[in-house]
């Protein structure tokens, strides 16, 4: 079992930034892609970013790509989103995810989830 609790969410002005982590424990760290989602009001949860094990392959949403930063401390045992430039309709919750297979996390199928965190950015 994993277990992933996120933290730093919060209210932020638009063009602001925030970083939010992610503290997974129960499992070998090292061997699982780390990703981040999100669900803003009344819309579906969507892939936002995912980081493989080395955490020199990453990936992104093309709605947060250039703003949004994922990244990884294999020793620390945590996982990083650093959001800049944010905008309104980048208010949702925030969800940490992982899984052993890079696809099925980019899928949206992660083995494991964190309970989230919201991001609230006004305009």
């Amino acid at each position: 079992q994993v277990q992933l609790v996120e933290s730093g969410g919060g209210l932020v002005q638009a063009g602001g930034s925030l970083r939010l982590s992610c503290a997974p424990s129960g499992r070998t760290f090292k061997r699982l892609v780390m990703g981040w989602f999100r669900q803003g009001p009344e819309k579906e949860r969507e892939f936002v970013a995912a980081i493989n094990w080395s955490g020199i392959n990453t990936y992104y949403a093309p709605s947060v790509k250039g703003r949004f930063t994922i990244s990884r401390e294999n020793a620390k045992n945590m996982v990083y989103l650093q959001m800049n430039s944010l905008k309104p309709e980048d208010t949702a919750v925030y969800y940490c995810a992982a899984d052993v297979m890079e696809g099925v996390l980019r899928l949206g199928k992660p083995q494991y989830w964190g309970r989230g965190t919201q991001v609230t950015v006004s305009s």
